[in-house]
């Protein structure tokens, strides 16, 4: 008896150590698209799937920029990251707050997309999410974009991480169609040697209560960050400096309505203004006192 019981204890220590080796690459793996990046974005629709001879397909899209990947929060079971995008010609650049990352280990708690400015809130059972990083994408202004929860692969001396989530329409796409309003994304992010890249094959969903989905057509995303020297990123480095604490206010009230835990519809103007208007506004809102109310007042209740 006590030998089986040393050898159970023994087996455990062993699965400890693995599991903690293996969650030590993932961490590694997402710490690694930090940094500073020479951006390719690629998009091309590839399968039409209505029968209306009048449809126009997306044109395809090829677009560079200069990206910093800004490491906010490094905790054990959570990893921030801001990405700054660069503008403008190297004598005077412009910093555009773009999209943020979260990532969670073994997270529970998921906002899923569901349609119109609406998240599901949707909680996970432990086992559902055992080793898992759920990567969260916000908008520009750090309202909700999309979740979901997989495992880091590293195998082959790959490192990558897979998932399919419903997410609203991309930037490129929302002001310039509404033919469709629901994409759903197969996202791979795989670390390379120079870098790293975004992968996505896409569904152009038309969803409505109570109706199957309909997909309208297909597209396929291709967008590869090249690692180059820090230095070049300088500007982005100092408006985040300078900016940092006001961000952090906006995640903050943003953490306070995402801890309701409940489903959540967001108004997509208030006043005629799209949030990221009011939050972009850096003289008018930049305390908890004038960015609190502002974000509550797209919180439909």
């Amino acid at each position: 008896m006590k030998k089986i019981v040393i050898l159970t204890l023994t087996l455990l220590s062993v699965s400890t150590v693995i599991a903690q080796n293996k969650k030590k690459q993932d961490q590694d793996a997402i710490k690694s698209m930090c940094g500073c990046y020479e951006v390719n974005f690629n998009f091309a629709e590839t399968f039409e799937y209505v029968e209306d001879s009048t449809y126009i397909a997306s044109k395809t899209k090829h677009d560079k920029g200069l990206e910093w990947v800004q490491l906010v929060e490094d905790e054990d079971n959570k990893i921030s990251m801001q990405h700054l995008l660069i503008v403008g010609p190297p004598t005077q650049p412009y910093i555009v707050k773009h999209w943020r990352q979260d990532w969670e280990y073994q997270n529970t708690n998921l906002y899923q997309y569901n349609h119109d400015n609406k998240w599901d809130f949707v909680q996970l059972s432990k086992n559902d999410v055992k080793g898992q990083w759920t990567q969260k994408v916000f908008q520009v202004d750090d309202s909700p974009r999309y979740e979901g929860s997989s495992t880091w692969v590293h195998v082959d001396g790959k490192s990558y991480w897979e998932n399919e989530t419903s997410a609203p329409l991309p930037r490129r796409e929302y002001t310039k169609r509404s033919d469709y309003n629901v994409t759903t994304r197969r996202n791979r992010h795989e670390i390379v040697a120079n870098g790293w890249i975004h992968d996505q094959d896409n569904d152009k969903v038309i969803r409505e209560d109570g109706k199957p989905d309909v997909i309208i057509a297909q597209e396929k995303g291709f967008n590869t960050y090249v690692k180059v020297d820090d230095t070049k990123c300088k500007a982005a480095q100092d408006y985040w400096k300078e900016n940092q604490a006001k961000w952090a206010i906006v995640r903050a009230k943003w953490d306070d309505v995402f801890s309701r835990n409940t489903d959540l519809i967001l108004e997509e103007k208030v006043d005629n203004k799209v949030l990221y208007k009011y939050l972009f506004d850096a003289e008018n809102y930049n305390s908890a006192e004038t960015i609190n109310p502002i974000i509550e007042s797209f919180v439909k209740k």
